[in-house]
């Protein structure tokens, strides 16, 4: 088992972190002596979860607040309440997300859910939290995106699939968007020289309800999805899962604009280690204008100050 190093005095920020792989990496960040704000949508489940923990680890520090991220507004105010904390930042985890739901849906802005809540979402919250990252010392911004971004590709045409909507395309796109997001960061924290890692991580194939959850969505009954029916791939339980997101987030070794994953079979499961990096993500000017839209979808910009060095 990965040993997450010692994060005494650190503040971690966990999306999603009431199931899955999002608890498996607060439990750990927090049994490593972080303290660490459980980012959920549901804060019922949130306290769940922090119950959960504290009977593992009962001198864990962590808070449950909430966020949408399919909800710019919700991004805004749990943003606006850590900027007036003050408290320095030194890990935002990006792992919330929803996966395949099987008709086209809508975030509260309007956008396809998908690229809403994966990558939009994600990307105002880590621009916002920014000030807060860089008064941190050594900050560091990990996003989960998946396997299936090696195939996915950017619609620049259409983008909220308002053409032509299928649940697994729209869901590689936001994984790739998350992917170039994390580059483009990277390439930024180079250009101004912040002291500030972004990394990525993809959990292969484990075992958490964003298989199921996802295609149920505007269904009254559960549906069985295609990755659920695939039970002859290896597969790996969350503890094992959220290996490759630890690293990105804690280890000294991983580098800014780093991906990480599973090296077992077929890459799907076993300890972590580098991930090949699909061709549209190493792709500096498509990184670059995905991160332009991105900043006049959400209306979120770096500010000024920022881009001193």
């Amino acid at each position: 088992m990965y040993q997450v190093p010692d994060q005494t005095g650190r503040l971690a920020i966990v999306t999603g972190a009431n199931s899955g792989t999002g608890k498996e990496a607060a439990a750990r960040l927090a049994a490593a002596g972080a303290h660490v704000v459980l980012a959920v949508r549901t804060p019922a489940k949130g306290e769940q979860a922090r119950t959960d923990i504290l009977a593992q680890h009962p001198k864990a520090r962590l808070e449950v607040r909430r966020v949408d991220l399919a909800d710019l507004a919700s991004v805004r105010t749990f943003t606006d309440s850590l900027l007036a904390d003050g408290t320095p930042v030194d890990v935002l985890v990006n792992n919330a997300g929803v996966m395949a739901p099987p008709t086209r849906m809508t975030t509260a802005d309007g956008f396809e859910l998908q690229f809403g809540s994966n990558f939009l979402g994600p990307f105002a919250l880590t621009v916002q939290l920014l000030p807060l990252l860089l008064a941190a010392q050594a900050p560091r911004v990990a996003t989960m995106t998946s396997g299936t971004a090696s195939y996915g590709r950017i619609h620049w045409d259409d983008l909220q699939s308002e053409r032509r909507y299928s649940a697994h395309r729209a869901y590689a796109q936001s994984k790739l968007a998350d992917l170039m997001m994390t580059r483009q960061l990277a390439a930024l924290a180079h250009q101004h020289r912040w002291n500030l890692r972004s990394t990525a991580a993809h959990p292969g194939y484990t075992r958490t309800n964003l298989q199921s959850a996802g295609p149920s969505l505007g269904r009254d009954r559960p549906k069985r999805s295609f990755l659920n029916s695939l039970t002859f791939l290896p597969s790996q339980s969350p503890d094992t899962g959220a290996e490759p997101l630890l690293y990105a987030a804690t280890d000294p070794g991983a580098a800014n604009g780093g991906y990480y994953g599973p090296s077992g079979r077929f890459n799907l499961v076993g300890p972590t280690g580098p991930a090949r990096l699909p061709r549209r993500a190493r792709d500096a000017d498509a990184t670059a204008r995905l991160w332009t839209l991105a900043q006049d979808l959400t209306e979120t910009h770096l500010a000024q100050d920022l881009h001193q060095p």
